[in-house]
């Protein structure tokens, strides 16, 4: 099977304005060898309303040995006339063979641009499935990279004719996909789960990575005020990459240690990658100093060293990014940009929706400043739960395509019945079709105070938790389980594709209640299952039902045993 970049695309199948494309990708992705990539343009393209992958360009195909085939598909009907193949636009014709010139000529002219020396080869494919060419002579397109109906079930044999595999392999190939990935905005996905080996991809067109990096300011101080999934530490690892391809020596700084260890998996190797206390604790070390944390204060005496602490120049960095500034206090801001290099540049990231620890959000003047209140992690109906909760002027707007994942809400009675209701909510999950790895399971309770922390595996499901331990290598330890479990704490800055969000319980829908329900419900990709307490749940309807929410809310009722079902998001059990 073909690699396919970005993914997620098979989850987009039901949105009918791409479907012709996704049965391509089907196509291809089955058809061709897992050594050939194919680069499409049908994931995340909201912002430009539209699907093209460059241009008119829907698919780049690279082959084992590095040429390049650009593919144009024109679904439905096309008019052959006297000065060749078009396609009608609002009642606009616009000729096929000069859009597929234009833009295969414009791309190949970037690519020889950014890789003079490597003399790709690049050729043209028009894929028609519903028309039939009648006088493909006149087309004015080679008649043999023309695929219409008449020939769709030989597309990847002729692909394959066009781009074999046992050829030499073009030595350049790394920086042809590179290439491919820079036209795609790609960068790794974050909201992979801790630990899983597979790095995954997500066009995050109109998200931060692609409009804040053209920014200029001098000097550059950026702060992006961004809400959750709006893709703050995706625009983190592009700038860090961006600073090593321009020969800067680029810090990562963020709170969270599960977020750290993950940035740390995918981020290039050059740079330097740590929480605020490694950061910290490195530093104490290079300077000859060796910190005993079995001792009550080793955290503070670390945060002392740094206050004081006159940094070296192996301590300074030419491009510094704090992550999660809503979690940092003013000190430990002024110690971080304290490394950065004259006349370096600083980013500063934040959310204070996703401020947990009740810090003061830290001043920083005379930066510029620029928000995004788009989500492009979370489906819209998750989204819709979490903004009938906020007060109105504070919704998150939806950047994510996708819709109709239904938000199950259950409730529990009791430590027992907690115990139960998560159990049947992984066993849904998996009937849904989610795999085990794909399933987090998240506390609302930190990892000390949770009733479901002393458990390593519930009913059938062995579960794969943070040991509080690390190896040799710095990576932290995780028991041996199929389902992961963290607390919303540590999960904070990750996500994963089916969130069950669990131990949902409070006494009263405050600040902290409502920022830890946003932080917990926004790490869902595709599917949220929510397990509150009746207390709990009787709080959220008192706020649904709130004049000023402009919402209503069933009252809940009350169900035993196995028949309690979970429902759409607009009751809660």
């Amino acid at each position: 099977m073909a690699r396919i970049i970005p993914e997620g695309w098979r989850e987009m199948s039901a949105l009918g304005a791409v479907q012709r494309e996704i049965e391509t990708l089907e196509v291809l992705a089955a058809g061709l060898p897992d050594d050939y990539t194919v680069y499409h343009g049908v994931h995340w393209t909201r912002i430009q309303q539209g699907y093209a992958l460059v241009g008119e360009i829907d698919f780049a195909i690279v082959s084992p040995a590095g040429k390049l085939l650009l593919i144009e598909q024109k679904s439905g009907f096309l008019s052959e006339t006297p000065e060749g193949l078009v396609k009608v636009y609002a009642a606009r014709e616009k000729s096929v063979a000069f859009q597929m010139r234009r833009t295969s000529e414009a791309l190949h002219s970037r690519l020889r641009n950014f890789c003079p020396e490597a003399g790709f080869f690049v050729d043209a494919l028009l894929y028609c499935p519903d028309y039939t060419v009648r006088q493909p002579g006149s087309a004015g397109i080679d008649p043999e990279r023309i695929v219409d109906a008449g020939r769709r079930e030989r597309l990847v044999p002729i692909i394959q004719n066009i781009l074999p595999a046992d050829e030499p392999v073009n030595k350049q190939i790394d920086r042809l996909h590179r290439f491919l990935g820079d036209q795609l905005n790609l960068v790794p996905e974050v909201n992979a789960l801790v630990g899983q080996a597979k790095t995954l991809y997500t066009r995050l067109s109109g998200g931060l990575s692609q409009w804040a990096r053209q920014i200029e300011c001098e000097p550059f101080r950026l702060r992006v005020i961004g809400t959750a999934g709006s893709g703050k530490t995706q625009l983190a690892l592009a700038v860090f990459r961006d600073a090593l391809a321009a020969g800067r020596r680029p810090l990562y700084v963020c709170y969270n240690r599960p977020l750290a260890d993950h940035v740390a998996q995918i981020a290039p190797s050059a740079g330097e990658v740590a929480t605020y206390h490694q950061l910290a604790d490195r530093i104490y070390r290079d300077a000859g100093h060796t910190p005993d944390f079995t001792q009550p204060g080793a955290f503070a005496r670390l945060e002392s060293f740094l206050d004081d602490y006159v940094p070296t120049e192996r301590w300074l960095f030419d491009e510094v990014i704090i992550d999660e500034g809503q979690d940092f206090q003013a000190s430990w801001k002024d110690n971080v940009l304290k490394l950065l290099r004259a006349p370096g540049r600083a980013w500063w990231l934040e959310d204070q929706m996703q401020n947990l620890y009740g810090r003061t959000p830290v001043e920083l003047p005379g930066w510029v400043v620029i928000r995004s209140e788009t989500n492009y992690r979370s489906p819209q109906d998750i989204l819709r739960q979490i903004n009938r909760l906020l007060p109105n002027g504070q919704g998150v707007e939806a950047g994510s395509p996708l819709n109709g994942s239904e938000v199950d809400i259950v409730t529990y009675a009791d430590p027992a019945d907690l115990i139960a209701q998560t159990k049947r909510a992984i066993t849904r999950c998996i009937a849904a079709g989610f795999k085990r790895d794909m399933i987090a399971l998240v506390t609302y309770r930190g990892r000390e105070n949770s009733l479901l922390t002393p458990y390593d595996r519930l009913g059938a499901y062995p579960l794969r938790t943070y040991t509080g331990h690390y190896d040799l290598f710095g990576n932290p330890v995780f028991s041996q389980g199929d389902v992961l479990m963290d607390s919303i704490y540590r999960f904070k800055g990750q996500a994963a594709p089916c969130i069950i969000f669990t131990e949902i319980d409070f006494a009263t829908l405050d600040d902290l209640a409502l920022r830890k329900l946003f932080v917990g419900i926004t790490r869902a990709t595709m599917k949220l299952t929510m397990i509150v307490s009746e207390r709990a749940a009787q709080k959220l309807i008192e706020r649904l039902n709130d004049p000023e929410t402009k919402n209503g809310l069933t009252p809940p009722s009350r169900h035993s045993g196995e028949s309690r079902n979970p429902v759409p998001s607009s009751d809660i059990h």
